[in-house]
């Protein structure tokens, strides 16, 4: 059985991973005979978002893990602990976690830093050949890592995140929500999702499609 990892940010749109697409990719693998191995970071998120308010909650702190582990129902392992030994691909999921806890590209931009240990297992991934899937935001991260590598990748349309991965040594392809970008060489899968998608069907089509072309790849 193929085993695919999913990097996990937290849990929630908007200091986490988006749920909706965390659940699509878990769907998709499972329905696809694969087993997912979800992982996250052991550190703290970069804030807490109360998401009824959309307000950020002072004084409070929450851990990537943790919070991973609400998404994973508990099975989720600290990504430090993986070895590309463990997995065949690996998916990431999008939401602001991925561009505030995974890396910090949502305050830095192109300047940005990624976690040490997820960009570890990401670039032992794409230099093993083995098939890496970035979905949403995802893609920034990818780019920030692959420099040098000049990864074709998606984050759907968006000209001033489009102009970032650009500059982080990216090649931009403009994508619609229900569509994926595949860079052969670097045996990388992008799609729009919540860049994009007005709803969960929207968002569940190119996240089914870039699974399947995921494992097709392995």
């Amino acid at each position: 059985m193929k085993r695919i990892g999913v990097i996990l940010s937290g849990c929630g749109v908007y200091d986490g991973s988006e749920i909706h697409e965390a659940v699509l990719a878990l769907l998709a693998i499972e329905r696809a005979g694969a087993e997912a191995i979800c992982m996250a970071p052991d550190i703290q998120q970069m804030h807490v978002i109360n998401h009824f308010t959309g307000q950020a909650e002072s004084g409070q702190q929450r851990g990537v893990l943790a919070e991973s582990a609400r998404i994973a129902r508990g099975k989720v392992v600290d990504v430090a602990t993986v070895s590309i030994q463990d997995i065949d691909g690996l998916v990431i999921p999008g939401g602001y976690g991925a561009a505030k806890n995974l890396c910090d590209f949502a305050v830095k931009g192109a300047e940005c830093s990624v976690q040490p240990d997820v960009e570890q297992l990401v670039r032992e991934m794409v230099d093993k050949g083995k098939p890496v899937a970035a979905i949403c935001i995802a893609p920034a991260l990818l780019a920030k890592i692959l420099q040098g590598y000049s990864p074709r990748l998606t984050i759907g349309n968006d000209p001033d995140t489009a102009a970032a991965l650009t500059a982080m040594g990216a090649q931009h392809v403009d994508c619609p929500v229900n569509e994926i970008v595949v860079d052969e060489k670097n045996r990388l899968v992008s799609t729009p999702a919540y860049m994009l998608a007005g709803d969960i069907a929207e968002a569940a089509t190119g996240i089914e499609k870039a699974v399947q072309q995921l494992l097709a790849m392995i």
